[in-house]
């Protein structure tokens, strides 16, 4: 049985409407929409090395910008 992303709730699925529907705060939600928010939500893992590595590389991208023109 799947959770709510918004409260963590049990979804109890309705199958008239074809959508979830949480039990604690009555979230509604289709099935694919459901596959989209948990995916949005989830965390994100990148370790403290990726992450400054990114920067400058974006920072070089900029401060290379900022030399042509």
């Amino acid at each position: 049985m799947p959770y709510c992303p918004e409260c963590g709730g049990e979804m109890q699925y309705i199958i008239s409407t074809k959508q979830y529907v949480c039990k604690s705060c009555g979230l509604t939600l289709t099935k694919q929409e459901l596959i989209e928010l948990k995916i949005a939500l989830r965390p994100d893992f990148e370790s403290e090395t990726e992450r400054k590595k990114k920067e400058r590389r974006e920072y070089l991208k900029w401060w290379l910008s900022k030399k042509k023109g």
